[in-house]
């Protein structure tokens, strides 16, 4: 339906970016909302998140695929609303940098007649993941 990519290189190995994607203490740091997920096939998160105190939505994610230290794709939808996607983080070894391939898939459509589902939000979303991602991971290395 419709396919968003973004990329990032982040100036450190794999291993150290998989362990902030996907370890809740370090999660909190760069993604308080993630702060309870679990890389585990199945499990399900969800929480509140919107682009004001007036439009908050119920975010349901839900595990469904894990390449231990290459990729995890999770479904990304909302309570009571119709509509539904998969985010896949991809990450690839380039010496001793990775560069991150983060993919939001909409497999259903979510309301049109909704701004805060328009194609713009979820670009300034994952952006906005991806560069957090990055340098909580290039100013914590270790």
């Amino acid at each position: 339906m419709g396919q968003l990519v973004i990329k990032r290189v982040i100036n450190a190995p794999t291993s150290r970016v998989w362990k902030a994607l996907t370890d809740k203490n370090e999660l909190k740091n760069w993604l308080p909302f993630f702060a309870d997920f679990e890389p585990v096939v199945g499990r399900e998160l969800s929480f509140k998140l919107g682009r004001d105190e007036e439009h908050q939505y119920q975010h349901i994610s839900k595990v469904i695929e894990i390449v231990d230290g290459k990729k995890l794709v999770y479904g990304w939808r909302y309570a009571d609303y119709p509509g539904d996607s998969h985010v896949t983080f991809e990450l690839f070894a380039k010496g001793t940098k990775t560069s991150l391939v983060l993919t939001h898939d909409i497999i259903e459509p979510f309301p049109a007649d909704n701004p805060d589902f328009a194609a713009d939000g979820f670009k300034e979303g994952w952006n906005y993941t991806a560069d957090g991602l990055k340098n909580y991971v290039e100013k914590n290395k270790e």
